[in-house]
């Protein structure tokens, strides 16, 4: 185990000094792999964070998808273009929905794409970075705005020509393309800039998806319309009821899909506002505690109707939008729009064909239009609305990662090809699809240049360029007070790392480590403990809470807290008594108040803030008030402490 003097070899602080007086050894917790990471830091995945790796992940697949479509039409043209205009056709006794295979995979496939776009719309609303009015407002102007000017660079080329009616394919951010160039060109722990993108993402594709609905369909009929909305409303009225069968959405949901087909209308809007309708909410302690109540009575008698019940109370503390973004999104992302581009990205390529398509209007105009009007449109906008706002609205990040964001969007893959195969047909849709293609490879090389001048400030303006002045939304209710928290390094410092634990949870105690070389790295964090016992789980952690207060009351809260969070597995009233003994208190004081539980009300009043920042597991770390998502190893943490001491360095 390597010492404070090993450690002050590759020393880590925000003003470049470190702590030399380390009073406890350091251990690195590592899995079988030696990676650094244990699988429950690596398991503890937020639900934005898993969002972003599973769409950079995806990209890489659709790039292959890209590519293998376009040596497919080039090999075998006829094959292509034979094997997408295949008819398929559903029959219900006389009712029948008959499409062809390309128009299944973008009408029906599809749906389940933007089904995803409206479970995350709906999550950050909920409990993500869009719950609050002013972080809503600019990203999402800011993504009118580049559609706006996309269109209007694209319809300024054309010009009243052939092509001005596709203008929509102008228009549209490829979601997964677009996440996987910030992640791959931009900082890499920057959770904020990917929020604002996605803000940016969603709302360009609900507009679009309008866009499509409203000015690209054909002739509409009105009774299938009426079916369509009368099924949305029994959808409503089960959703109120809080029915929670799969079965029964599914079924809702296909009717409805099938009603829009009829009507003319394109189908996509159900899965959009399926989505939509989907809530999220984070896990309730009183959840929680009920469903290791019913897995106790299967675990003492293990019935099928016991089973049923501890699986149904599981299932209600999860919120019904992560279940199903976690059951469809990696098949989103790896299996349906891989499939699309599979469906719709392959153009026969020649020297005539790339000298027409690029002296086109058509491919000009898509081209022009994302690789300019996006970041400009989407940097003007925001910076329009800040001047106008007077620095009320504001973006969430650097004016630098705004400009990233905006190049970033400039690649319209999916939703573009989907218009494109809309509007336009025969020569007009193989230069449609050119200028789509070459869009996005300009965009991504604009976006690593963006990135690549940013790095080469001086650390301050890099600092401001990347994450800019706004201060993050608060997630901690009860704010720390010095006079009652327990506190370990200085009491006023740039950054605050508050952790809610459990003095018997396993993950405490392995998160520990790390907290502990965080700790002796940095020599500017304040860091605070504060008690959650699992009661249900747990059944001394609430002993042991109150034993470290009345350790505390003999000014020995932090050799009690470490010598518990030492011996997890021995935590009874002998064992506590013991400790203290060890510890040199006045052991009859102590027992005493353990006995007579004098401070179980300050326990409680650790639980009750708890409860008031939606605080329902171990351990939960705040940072700065913002709550920490994702895995609890020193990478993380670090990464966390880094960039708050940055942001508070530059922030008003």
């Amino acid at each position: 185990m390597p010492g404070p003097q090993a450690l002050s070899q590759s020393p880590r602080s925000l003003k470049g000094v470190r702590r030399d007086d380390a009073d406890w050894p350091v251990v690195r917790v590592t899995d079988d792999d030696g990676a650094g990471r244990t699988m429950w830091s690596r398991a503890l995945r937020t639900p934005l964070r898993s969002f972003i790796d599973i769409e950079t992940g995806s990209a890489v697949v659709l790039l292959i998808a890209a590519v293998a479509a376009l040596v497919w039409a080039n090999v075998d043209t006829k094959s292509y273009d034979h094997t997408w205009h295949t008819v398929l056709a559903v029959r219900l006794g006389d009712a029948s929905v008959s499409l062809s295979l390309r128009d299944w995979v973008n009408s029906g496939l599809m749906s389940f794409f933007f089904f995803l776009v409206g479970l995350e719309a709906r999550r950050e609303a909920d409990i993500g970075e869009l719950r609050e009015i002013r972080r809503v407002a600019l990203p999402l102007l800011a993504g009118i705005g580049g559609m706006v000017l996309s269109v209007a660079i694209f319809l300024a080329v054309n010009g009243g020509g052939g092509g001005a009616h596709g203008w929509g394919t102008a228009m549209s951010t490829d979601t997964a393309f677009a996440l996987g160039i910030l992640t791959l060109a931009g900082p890499r722990f920057a959770d904020r800039l990917r929020a604002f993108m996605l803000t940016v993402v969603v709302v360009d594709d609900i507009v679009a998806l309008l866009v499509i609905a409203f000015f690209y369909s054909d002739a509409v009929h009105l009774r299938p319309l009426l079916v369509a909305a009368g099924v949305f409303a029994v959808l409503l009225v089960v959703r109120a009821f809080r029915v929670r069968s799969g079965l029964v959405y599914a079924a809702l949901g296909i009717a409805a899909w099938v009603a829009m087909v009829k009507s003319g209308v394109d189908p996509l809007v159900v899965g959009l506002a399926m989505g939509l309708l989907t809530y999220a909410y984070p896990a309730a302690r009183d959840d929680l505690e009920r469903a290791s109540q019913q897995f106790r009575r299967f675990r003492e008698q293990p019935t099928p109707a016991l089973a049923r019940r501890a699986r149904a109370s599981v299932e209600a503390a999860i919120s019904p939008n992560e279940q199903l973004a976690q059951m469809w999104h990696p098949w989103t992302s790896f299996a349906i729009v891989p499939l699309f581009a599979l469906a719709n990205a392959g153009i026969p390529i020649s020297a005539s064909f790339l000298r027409d398509a690029f002296t086109s209007p058509l491919t000009l105009g898509i081209l022009a239009g994302y690789v300019l009007g996006k970041p400009l449109g989407v940097l003007g906008t925001a910076y329009g609305v800040t001047a106008l706002s007077k620095g009320r609205l504001r973006p969430s990040v650097g004016w630098g990662s705004v400009l990233g964001a905006g190049s970033a969007a400039g690649v319209g893959f999916t939703v573009a090809l989907l218009i494109a195969s809309i509007a336009f047909d025969g020569e007009q849709l193989q230069r449609a699809k050119a200028g789509i293609l070459a869009a996005a490879a300009t965009a991504g090389v604009i976006t690593w240049a963006v990135y690549r001048v940013i790095d080469l400030m001086p650390a301050g303006r890099r600092a401001r360029a990347l994450l800019g002045t706004t201060s993050d939304l608060v997630d901690l209710a009860d704010p720390v007070d010095p006079q009652r928290d327990h506190v370990r390094g200085p009491k006023v410092a740039p950054v605050t790392l508050v952790e809610y634990g459990d003095l018997e949870c396993p993950y405490c105690g392995q998160a520990e480590p790390a907290v502990r070389e965080l700790l002796s790295d940095f020599s500017d964090v304040t860091y605070v403990w504060r008690h959650l016992p699992l009661d249900d789980v747990h059944p001394h952690a609430r002993m042991a809470a109150e034993a470290t207060e009345a350790a505390a009351a003999q000014d020995a809260f932090w050799e009690m807290h470490d010598a518990l969070l030492t011996h997890q597995d021995a935590l009874r009233f002998s064992d506590l008594v013991g400790y203290a003994e060890e510890l040199g208190l006045d052991v009859e004081r102590f027992t005493d108040d353990l006995k007579r539980r004098t401070f179980a009300a300050r326990v409680d009043g650790d639980v009750d803030s708890a409860d008031l920042s939606g605080v329902s597991g171990t351990p939960t770390f705040f940072v700065n008030g913002r709550r920490h998502h994702g895995a609890f190893d020193l990478e993380s943490l670090s990464a966390a402490v880094k960039t708050a001491g940055a942001r508070a360095a530059i922030t008003p």
